[in-house]
């Protein structure tokens, strides 16, 4: 098992980093492999519609959405998790997953999605409902917690104080954990759901 967390903060050590921390000490108690990816602090720019990808397989703009790409397709579940600005995710993070999860061609059903938000105060229900979207457009079960992804902190450190925030990151990874074993459990018993051909209507017919 292989769990791919990405941090979206500008701030490699802050708080979200902090929240993702006390996730992997679980994550490596049960036996699933991590990696951190920071990407906060890249200048990654957003999807400009140009259909590059969909021809060569890869995005146009040969960045961290590229670097990263491969370890998504190779792991069991993906973590975004981002620090609130004006009540939504860090704008560099989700560019970032807009390219991502647009111009990667591979199936990524039964993947383990979960999301993240750590904010001074308010907007972290909007920045966890926004994330979210990503997995469920694309078959990715979601991973739920004992309440939503969050935590609380300001200055540097500071969600660590937030008791119910860091148990709720410890549960977030022993229920993604589980739902992974799980999954792989099932696909060697049962494979994949079928796959219908996608109806796009547009519509507009």
């Amino acid at each position: 098992m292989k769990v791919l967390l990405i941090n979206g903060s500008p701030h490699k050590n802050g708080n979200t980093a902090l929240a993702l921390a006390e996730m992997e000490k679980v994550f490596a108690a049960e036996g699933v492999d991590c990696e951190i990816v920071h990407v906060g602090n890249q200048p990654v720019r957003g999807c400009i519609a140009c259909g590059s990808c969909a021809k060569t397989g890869k995005c146009v703009f040969d960045d961290a959405v590229n670097e990263t790409a491969e370890k998504f397709a190779a792991a069991d579940g993906l973590v975004l998790a981002s620090p609130v600005y004006y009540a939504g995710p860090n704008a560099t993070l989700t560019a970032f997953a807009d390219r991502l999860f647009y111009s990667t061609g591979f199936d990524k059903r039964m993947k383990v999605g979960a999301s993240v938000v750590v904010a001074r105060r308010g907007g972290c229900s909007a920045s966890f409902d926004r994330l979210n979207k990503y997995f469920t457009i694309c078959g990715m079960p979601v991973a739920s917690s004992q309440y939503w992804n969050s935590a609380h902190g300001r200055a540097p450190g500071e969600a660590a104080q937030d008791a119910e925030g860091m148990q709720t990151m410890r549960t977030l990874a022993r229920n993604m954990s589980f739902l992974m074993k799980s999954i792989a459990l099932g696909k060697e018993a049962f494979g994949l759901p079928e796959k219908e051909p996608w109806q796009p209507t547009h519509f507009i017919r």
